[in-house]
């Protein structure tokens, strides 16, 4: 019987917060792994996650092709896990969520080997949101170029070093109100990273269905508002929640793209805010869910406290008078 370190996994932005947990359940599983990052110098923490000589990085762009082909050589499956959640310079949403996606896959294919590729509940063509419809053409390339390709679509992703939590609890540090975006009634399915990575292995095992899409979401359906108060629960802050008018987010978001850290807003990602971002019923019906699966996912609530805690202890002069 073949063993899976006779299975050679490229994973593609194996580096950043959900790579790290997808290549941490591939090891569990004894696969070898080749992680193809911009910048694989700076991939030194994901050695610690496999046995020795089981992680190598090498270089590779999703801009250029030719690296990608370098990276998938011998490979027997591919893992897209880059996107990006604001564009800057030559990282724009077409560039890395829809082309990218396509040179991957059309590298697959070439390469003879299986996909499986990470996308986003709300991918639409129609969305007027252009990472929604970045994603989309993204899915359509993948399945262009691989039609047993493995679609996987979470919702929101948390988890240590996720860029949602930690950043309203990060914002909850220095101001006395946060904001709720379109009075924070959107509605939010948060998944946690260690089950979207148990879900990426499992498509690697082969157990998902050729050429099907699958959507990820927790165990409840929340909305921005409930989600910020776990978080200031959990981080034990008294602050005020101020709805904040679609309209009137959209025009700070026309400065707030320019600003550092956890004030950072975009325009896109307010259009973003006006659709709930859920598992639809349809993928429920036809088992194409964590549960599905045979994943039991996690709350926000049960992991949360696990890494925010150091919000909690860093604020805990401030709670008395907050």
């Amino acid at each position: 019987m073949a063993s899976n370190l006779d299975t050679l996994v490229t994973v593609f932005g194996g580096s950043g917060f959900v790579g790290r947990s997808v290549v941490r359940a591939l090891c569990k599983r004894d696969y070898r792994i080749r992680v193809a990052v911009r910048r694989p110098e700076l991939a030194g923490h994901l050695q610690p996650l496999g046995k020795v000589g089981q992680i190598h990085a090498v270089q590779a762009n999703l801009r250029y092709p030719a690296s990608i082909e370098a990276a998938m050589r011998d490979s027997h499956v591919a893992i897209n896990l880059v996107g990006i959640l604001a564009e800057g310079g030559a990282q724009t949403f077409d560039a890395v969520q829809a082309e990218g996606a396509a040179a991957v896959a059309k590298a697959a294919a070439a390469a003879g080997a299986r996909m499986v590729h990470v996308s986003a509940i709300g991918a639409d063509e129609k969305s007027p949101s252009h990472y929604a419809r970045a994603k989309a053409a993204g899915e359509k390339a993948v399945l262009s170029a691989v039609a047993s390709a493995t679609i996987l679509r979470p919702s929101v992703v948390f988890g240590p070093e996720d860029q949602f939590t930690n950043r309203f609890a990060a914002l909850a540090q220095m101001s006395p109100a946060l904001p709720l975006i379109g009075g924070g009634a959107t509605k939010l399915q948060p998944v946690y990273v260690g089950d979207v990575a148990t879900a990426v292995a499992d498509a690697v095992d082969g157990k998902t269905k050729a050429g099907a899409t699958y959507e990820l979401g927790g165990p409840e359906v929340l909305t921005m508002r409930e989600i910020m108060e776990i978080i200031l629960l959990t981080i034990e802050r008294h602050r005020m929640l101020v709805s904040l008018p679609f309209a009137l987010a959209k025009l700070q978001a026309l400065f707030l793209q320019f600003a550092p850290g956890p004030l950072k807003l975009t325009p896109d990602q307010v259009e973003l805010l006006r659709s709930d971002n859920v598992v639809s019923q349809a993928a429920k019906a036809a088992g194409l869910t964590l549960e599905g699966l045979g994943i039991a996912p996690d709350s926000l609530e049960a992991i949360a406290p696990q890494y925010l805690w150091r919000f909690r202890k860093a604020g805990q002069f401030a709670h008395k008078g907050a």
